[in-house]
C-alpha cells in the first residue's frame, strides 16, 4: 500500500481496515459455526468465571453496555448463555455458559487461533510480537482496563 493519501497514513483508518480484514477472515474460517467475533469474546470472557455479571463482561471486554445487552440476548436465544438474577444484587444478571455454549467455545478455539496466526503471518516474528504489544499499549492508554 503506497502512503500517498491521508487515509493510508491514518492509524484510525488503518485500524478500521484491519478490523474489517480480521472480521472477514473470522467469518470465513468459522465455516458453519454461527458465532461472531464479538460473541466469541463474550463466550471466552463468560467462561472465565461462572455467574459473571454483564457489568464484569463490559469491564473485561470494553464492549459498551447497550451492545453487551444485545449480544447477551442474542446468545441466550442461540442457547449459548443463560442469564439469571444475581443472588447478591437483584438488579444485576449472572451470566453462565450453557453446555452448548461450552461446546461452541471448544470448537471455535482452534479456529480463532488459526485466525490470530493468519493475521500476523505477514509480519516477521519480531515485528509480530511488537505489533501485538503496540496494540496492547494503545488499548492501555485509551481503553478499559482488563484482567
Amino acid at each position: 500500500m503506497a502512503c500517498d493519501s491521508r487515509l493510508e497514513r491514518s492509524p484510525l483508518h488503518l485500524l478500521h481496515r484491519l478490523r474489517q480484514c480480521a472480521g472477514e477472515l473470522f467469518h470465513a474460517e468459522m465455516n458453519g459455526i454461527d458465532l461472531t467475533a464479538r460473541q466469541y469474546v463474550v463466550l471466552v470472557t463468560a467462561a472465565q468465571k461462572d455467574g459473571m455479571s454483564q457489568q464484569e463482561i463490559i469491564d473485561r471486554t470494553g464492549i459498551d453496555r447497550s451492545t453487551i445487552s444485545q449480544v447477551v440476548q442474542l446468545m441466550i436465544r442461540k442457547g449459548l448463555l443463560k442469564r439469571r438474577r444475581a443472588k447478591t444484587d437483584g438488579r444485576a444478571y449472572a451470566i453462565t455458559l450453557t453446555e452448548h455454549g461450552r461446546d461452541v467455545l471448544k470448537a471455535s478455539e482452534p479456529i480463532v487461533s488459526r485466525v490470530d496466526e493468519a493475521l500476523i503471518a505477514s509480519l516477521p516474528p519480531a515485528r509480530a510480537a511488537a505489533f501485538v504489544e503496540s496494540l496492547r499499549t494503545i488499548i492501555g492508554a485509551f481503553g478499559p482496563k482488563s484482567d
